[in-house]
């Protein structure tokens, strides 16, 4: 991915994590397909947020033009993590997983959206070329690591 910006990166893990929502969606019932898929779109949006707020996020919260959007973006995070967290201590044949997954796929969507269409074009203009790559750069070298780090940890209320 050498020489893409990190809002070129941010993008193409959105498109990916699209397409992992569209199939997880189309599982059925308690079934070893949902549980893989799950688990895999689990760590890649954990690993997605914490190498986001390490590379993007941080930079712009030392922007006062752009603070309030990062900590808008964070706060999403959070809440999604929180929606992971419940959907991993519910039973994943029951109506209720269905519905919490639904749930956090209207959130997800809707963030990854706002980002697209509002965030990232703010930064974009305050942020120099040069910036934008070497975020991306960051944004690579962090994304392995938190997905190692996701293996190993859980989200939201299911750490405790």
């Amino acid at each position: 991915m050498a020489d893409l910006t990190i809002f070129e990166e941010l993008k193409a893990d959105h498109d990916k994590h699209r397409k992992m929502l569209a199939e997880l969606g189309e599982t059925q019932g308690d079934s070893e397909e949902r549980r893989k898929l799950f688990e895999a779109l689990r760590k890649e949006l954990q690993a997605h947020a914490a190498a986001e707020e390490e590379s993007l996020y941080s930079t712009m919260l030392g922007n006062p033009d752009l603070r309030d959007e990062a900590r808008h973006s964070v706060s999403e995070h959070k809440e999604i993590d929180d929606y992971l967290g419940e959907l991993f201590e519910i039973d994943m044949g029951s109506s209720a997983w269905l519905m919490k997954f639904k749930d956090l796929r209207h959130r997800y969507l809707h963030h990854i959206d706002e980002e697209e269409e509002d965030m990232f074009p703010s930064a974009e203009k305050a942020l120099s070329a040069q910036t934008e790559k070497k975020l991306a750069a960051t944004f690579e070298e962090r994304k392995p690591k938190e997905l190692a780090a996701a293996e190993k940890e859980l989200p939201g209320d299911a750490r405790e």
